[in-house]
């Protein structure tokens, strides 16, 4: 996207437009008010997959499948509706998240079946990765001069916020209130209702949009494709930690620790995130290539955790690994997300960094699915010390190839 206006690529302003109806502040608190309540109803169903298992009678391997709908739908986003905020304006399609995410909410709350949670997990993924990178640019484009570094570290903590509090909220609410496959349902609805005119007080930021919505094919810029590996390893090993915890821990917690409450659940499962998020602030001033390598250290580290809390069957070492965990997971995707954004022209960023975003999410889905598998054979407790092991490999692996990376850096005449 450039500042000046072509028939393909739209325009954007800092200059106030009459489609905002709020100062600055309050347009950007609207943006990130809409983009969490989408972000929370992507982690709403984690502890109440244990009600689903009972009500219609499937296994854990079934829920890890539910689960990796989630990520079909955000692969979708990323493909298909990459440039769609270019074409339609920011606020447009951040609205457009809103409404998908309250069609995946109403599912769940109306069609407790298989098919409901499959199109509902699907749905929910699209309405997560629209805000994802809408809700992130957005918030960047609203920032005043010089303040596009805070914007965009708040769209990051806003993200894992959003994720981090679906859990306890679900599991909360279907603790305390009647009906708890619906009401959790019912308590989002009403706040993706109050994020629409939160969201009408910030103005548009694309004045002139014209970009095509053909979706672009993913690539990968040849000045970018040694970094890309191990930050695309890191990656990976980040986001499959991640879906072992949302789409595995209330199994684990039930099954391997005896922990059946749903609010437990949720607050456990709000570590990680909670962790990822206060990570992201305090330890941003940490350099990219450090941020890195220790990312990929910090999650073998939260892999050996994990392993230790399910040996010694602990719930404190459990929250433990997961914090460990949230801590990897943001030096690790914060420190490659910046070192593909620096190595690329900015003519194949956008492509660069959606393809380094396809390896995040695929990582969310695949390894779970494996899990579940392995779950059929083997158990839950196993299978996930063996998911704990790859991880670390993988972490491990990643921490390789950035030490051959640096070494051909520095061997090189060029520099």
């Amino acid at each position: 996207m450039t500042s000046r206006s072509t028939p393909t690529t739209p325009t954007t302003s800092t200059a106030p437009t009459a489609a905002g109806r709020g100062g600055p502040r309050a347009g950007a608190a609207g943006v990130a008010f809409a983009f969490l309540v989408v972000m929370l109803g992507a982690t709403l169903p984690t502890p109440l997959y244990p009600l689903y298992e009972a009500d219609l009678g499937f296994g854990q391997a079934t829920v890890t499948l539910v689960f990796a709908a989630y990520a079909v739908g955000v692969l979708a986003a990323l493909l298909l509706l990459g440039r769609a905020s270019d074409a339609l304006g920011r606020r447009r399609l951040l609205l457009v998240a809103v409404a998908v995410s309250a069609l995946s909410t109403l599912l769940f709350a109306t069609t407790p079946d298989l098919s409901g949670l499959y199109l509902g997990r699907v749905l929910s993924g699209l309405s997560a990765g629209i805000a994802t990178t809408t809700g992130t640019v957005y918030l960047v484009e609203l920032a005043p001069e010089g303040g596009q570094a805070r914007a965009s570290l708040l769209a990051t903590v806003v993200n894992m916020t959003g994720l981090g509090l679906g859990p306890p909220l679900a599991g909360l609410v279907s603790e305390l209130a009647p009906a708890p496959l619906v009401t959790a349902y019912v308590v989002h609805l009403g706040l993706l209702a109050l994020a629409v005119p939160a969201l009408l007080l910030a103005r548009e930021v694309v004045v002139a949009p014209g970009a095509s919505l053909r979706p672009e094919r993913p690539s990968v810029a040849a000045e970018a494709r040694a970094v890309f590996v191990p930050a695309s390893l890191a990656a990976f090993a980040a986001f499959a930690a991640l879906g072992l915890v949302t789409g595995a821990t209330a199994g684990i917690l039930g099954q391997v620790l005896g922990v059946s409450d749903r609010a437990a659940v949720g607050f456990v499962v709000l570590t990680l995130f909670a962790a990822s998020a206060l990570a992201q602030v305090g330890l941003r001033g940490v350099a990219t290539r450090t941020a890195l390598t220790s990312g990929c250290l910090v999650l073998v580290l939260g892999a050996g955790v994990l392993a230790a809390a399910l040996l010694a069957e602990s719930v404190a070492v459990l929250v433990a690994a997961l914090a460990v965990i949230g801590v990897g997971q943001a030096l690790a995707f914060r420190a490659g997300t910046a070192a593909i954004t620096a190595a690329a022209p900015a003519a194949e960023r956008a492509r660069t960094v959606t393809s380094f975003f396809l390896v995040a999410y695929l990582a969310i889905s695949l390894p779970v699915v494996l899990l579940g598998a392995a779950s059929l054979r083997w158990g839950l407790r196993e299978a996930t010390l063996g998911f704990a092991g790859g991880v670390a490999l993988i972490a491990l692996a990643s921490f390789v190839a950035q030490l051959v990376v640096e070494g051909r850096g520095t061997s090189d005449p060029r520099g």
